[in-house]
């Protein structure tokens, strides 16, 4: 249990600067939850992951 939210972070981390590359390559006109959504769950994964270590 442990490892998947460990991996579902990392996962979750990557779409994060995917989405702010995004963001950053449309000089901002997009929506800037495309970074922000996949961050809190990959911190959600994290917290969980902390709870089980």
């Amino acid at each position: 249990m442990k490892m998947f939210f460990l991996i579902f972070s990392v996962v979750f981390i990557i779409l994060t600067f995917a989405g702010a590359g995004y963001v950053l390559c449309n000089h901002g006109q997009v929506n800037a939850g495309y970074a922000v959504v996949p961050m809190v769950f990959s911190l959600i994964g994290l917290s969980f992951y902390r709870k089980y270590k």
